[in-house]
């Protein structure tokens, strides 16, 4: 997992509120396996693509000034609806590193954890002020530091975020769960062979 430690790059706005993963990726999508060729293609499908597979030309990641985007500024409840995984996939494939909202689905806020993408919960009226700024100057930066917990907008202003000590560790590490567990490995070692030593019935035998 890529390290999240400072991220300096262009913020794409989204105003609409209740945007669910099937929106972000719909269900048809699910069975792709992550990494496949295109698959940031599958991020916002069906609003970003007409049915003959043309851009829609007013859809916000579709616009030059945005195509670039790391950052995503949505409004409340970001990533609700179903629990897929997916969704992070897409937006991590598109390239999105940071996605501020004034609320996400539960699950969705956990996910981005896990996959290297940096929630960030801003008040509502900080989040709307953002959007304007980046409607207003299109291509607009946005910088997160997460070892300061501040983002600072395109005119200055700084806002600080929250986050969970042990998910901010994990994200400047680029640790997932399975890289912490293995990060204990000769622990885990050498606890089964005292289990197999001192208490043989529990372990179970090769062809037993």
């Amino acid at each position: 997992m890529q390290p999240f430690t400072t991220l300096t790059a262009v913020a794409a706005p989204l105003d609409l509120p209740n945007v669910d993963t099937d929106r972000i990726i719909p269900a048809r999508f699910l069975a792709k396996p992550r990494g496949a060729p295109g698959y940031a293609r599958f991020l916002f499908h069906d609003v970003r693509f007409e049915a003959d597979g043309a851009e829609q030309p007013e859809f916000v990641l579709n616009r030059a000034a945005y195509r670039g985007a790391k950052i995503l500024v949505t409004a409340e409840n970001f990533g609700c609806g179903s629990s897929r995984e997916m969704a992070v996939w897409a937006l991590e494939a598109w390239g999105i590193r940071a996605v501020i909202a004034p609320s996400l689905g539960d699950i969705f806020h956990q996910n981005c954890f896990k996959n290297g993408l940096l929630p960030v919960i801003l008040p509502a009226d900080a989040a709307a002020g953002l959007r304007s700024q980046l409607h207003a100057r299109p291509g607009a930066t946005l910088t997160v530091d997460l070892e300061a917990q501040t983002l600072t907008a395109p005119d200055g202003a700084r806002h600080r975020f929250e986050v969970d000590p042990f998910r901010k560790q994990m994200l400047l590490t680029g640790q997932d769960e399975v890289a912490l567990t293995l990060g204990h490995e000769g622990a885990i070692a050498a606890f089964e062979r005292r289990l197999a030593s001192g208490a043989p019935w529990l372990v179970p035998q090769a062809g037993g």
